[in-house]
């Protein structure tokens, strides 16, 4: 076996790391953030507590792993929709690539459980950092459409577009409301102006 650069894993102890935190992905989006206890995740992994352990010692380990991935396959996912940020990213492609995340059930359960989790003193430092790196993430593609604002300013209307799209998803996907292409097209302007100025304050 070849040795990865990641801290000298093995690709195939990064494999079996990948499988328990699919197993983890799966409890919090069937089960819930209560149901997301490292013995839980074993036995949804099919490995022994002691295992699991070895790659996350504590809860804590296991959920912040989990979140920087889920953050690391939206962001990934945007990026094939709409091309490397350093190249300049379609605005439209941008919203229209997180608003379509909406269509996928499971997508939405998971976020509605990662902020769940937030509500938790235990699991809120995890989640803070998830939506920091997520807000950076859209506050860079903000400053390379609207290079005079500053670094505050752009992290402030990052801020908001994740605000909007976050709680967006919950009226989009049936959860608390329906979508309607009246406020489709009310939400698309918001998220269109933040990202490049147009129209937004």
């Amino acid at each position: 076996m070849s040795a990865s650069p990641a801290g000298g894993a093995t690709a195939k102890g990064l494999r079996r790391r990948a499988e328990m935190l699919d197993a983890a992905e799966r409890l919090l989006s069937a089960s819930g953030g209560a149901q997301l206890t490292l013995r839980a995740v074993a036995q949804e992994a099919g490995v022994r507590l002691g295992h699991l352990q070895h790659y996350f010692p504590t809860r804590p380990d296991l959920l912040t792993a989990l979140l920087d991935r889920v953050l690391a396959t939206s962001l990934a996912r945007i990026t094939d929709r709409t091309g490397p940020s350093d190249e300049g990213t379609d605005p439209d492609a941008v919203v229209s690539g997180v608003l379509a995340d909406h269509d996928d059930p499971s997508l939405v359960r998971l976020f509605t459980e990662v902020w769940a989790l937030a509500a938790h003193d235990d699991d809120a430092a995890a989640v803070r950092s998830f939506y920091t790196h997520y807000t950076g993430h859209v506050a860079d593609t903000i400053r390379h459409h609207v290079p005079e604002l500053d670094e505050a300013g752009a992290r402030a209307r990052a801020e908001v577009f994740v605000m909007l799209v976050e709680g967006a998803s919950l009226f989009r996907s049936g959860i608390a409301g329906n979508r309607t292409p009246g406020t489709d097209a009310v939400l698309r302007g918001a998220l269109l102006g933040l990202l490049t100025g147009r129209g937004a304050t």
